[in-house]
């Protein structure tokens, strides 16, 4: 499918005129809802490096004002969506920047506030949808980076339908992007940090995602799914996936994920990578243990949409372990405290050793650890219900890229508007 920003422009401009002359019914103002989110983020980056910035260190505050219209009746029902972002700056400094909170100017300021805003048309006929506008797709190919202050969003025209029972299928088309630290729409491009060793041709952006494909869910224990997604001009990609949750007894259960993604060039890069991923995670009551392998093979690592997050399953705190013939084993531990009587605290605790990183001729393999520890609150009853605090610590050493000793705190909080 190749639908430019142009098309797209009219799309978007013909769905608001056709959702601005419809008349509006019940269902569109009943089943509407509205809701803030706020968000205080507090992070600290340790570079353990005795030269150039030493830390990064900020805090600010994040408000996401988010409202969905019910549709109007009728066989094909019409509906508007809004979200607003607005990041504001409590404390950084030009020598502290850095920490992905808030926009910088070109002398190293940090801006004193931040934010956007986005519309989406929808339409609906039977159990099939379509936005057209601001879109914060989560699918394989493609997913909204939502782990500092205020999500990255996209633009473009999303097509899902559930029509068939089990069955998810998605198409569309996306045209830019705006960062989790931006104001700003911009293009598209590759991740290229760390040892991807991905080059470009002439064009190192491009305004056309193009995604489809589908999930199924053959019973409540077992889905498979397939996606394509390709960035025009650079790479293309296929990704393949399989879960199943086998139970073994009361309170028990054994989960398998596989995940395998071949993506390739599409003339205006040297893409070539095969990405395969196992987790394993055997659950008893409130326990949960994992294990997991991760392997890059081919003539570049991992290739993802910039500013996003990806499908790897060792995606961590601070890397993805996706660089060229990267290997990376992963274990972890979660626990439920609700088991002891505290429901709503939890803990995860997880470590991946990665090695065998082609760092060029003649260099040793590349390695590169990751220690995290996440512990978490939310309020369960009372007037603060669903007030939520998040502690992330994080430690990385690599011989080929920054040493980081990192913490992360995270105060939420979701108030219903109606």
């Amino acid at each position: 499918m190749r639908l430019h920003h142009k098309s797209l422009c009219h799309i978007l401009c013909g769905g608001a005129v056709v959702i601005a002359t419809h008349p509006a019914s019940a269902a569109f103002v009943e089943d509407s809802k509205a809701s803030i989110d706020l968000r205080n983020f507090y992070m600290n980056r340790d570079f353990r490096s005795g030269t150039g910035q030493s830390k990064a260190e900020e805090w600010a505050q994040g408000f996401m004002l988010k409202m969905e219209s019910g549709y109007t009746e009728g066989p094909i029902g019409f509906g508007v969506d809004a979200i607003g972002l607005l990041g504001v700056k409590l404390d950084s400094s030009p020598d502290r920047v850095g920490a992905g909170l808030l926009p910088r100017s070109a002398s190293g300021e940090p801006a004193d506030d931040y934010g956007t805003a986005g519309l989406t048309a929808k339409a609906k006929l039977s159990a099939t949808t379509l936005h057209v506008g601001t879109l914060q797709p989560v699918i394989p190919v493609l997913m909204r980076n939502d782990s500092r202050l205020l999500p990255n969003i996209y633009r473009g025209a999303w097509l899902q339908s559930k029509d068939v029972a089990g069955l998810t299928l998605d198409l569309g088309m996306l045209d830019r992007t705006s960062y989790r630290d931006s104001s700003n729409y911009e293009e598209m491009t590759v991740f290229n940090g760390g040892l991807r060793n991905i080059t470009f041709g002439s064009n190192t952006t491009s305004d056309e995602f193009r995604f489809a494909g589908g999930r199924y869910d053959w019973s409540p224990q077992l889905a498979t799914s397939y996606y394509y997604g390709g960035l025009d001009g650079i790479y293309d990609q296929h990704n393949l996936s399989l879960v199943h949750v086998l139970p073994i007894g009361e309170s028990q259960s054994f989960k398998t994920d596989l995940r395998y993604v071949r993506s390739t060039n599409d003339g205006g890069s040297n893409v070539d990578n095969d990405a395969f991923g196992a987790l394993f995670t055997y659950k008893y009551g409130a326990y949960a243990f994992t294990g997991g392998y991760q392997h890059m093979s081919g003539d570049t690592g991992f290739a993802y949409v910039a500013g996003g997050d990806n499908a790897l399953i060792n995606l961590l705190q601070i890397n993805d372990f996706g660089n060229q013939d990267e290997r990376s084993w992963q274990v972890r531990y979660d626990y439920d405290f609700a088991a002891m009587g505290i429901p709503g605290l939890s803990l995860m605790t997880r470590y991946v050793s990665g090695d065998n990183v082609d760092r060029g001729a003649g260099a040793s393999e590349g390695k590169t650890w990751e220690r995290n520890t996440d512990i978490a609150y939310v309020i369960q009853s009372g007037p603060l219900k669903n007030l939520g605090f998040k502690l992330r610590n994080a430690t990385t050493r690599s011989n080929f890229q920054s040493d980081l000793d990192e913490n992360r705190f995270i105060v939420s909080y979701s108030l219903p508007l109606w």
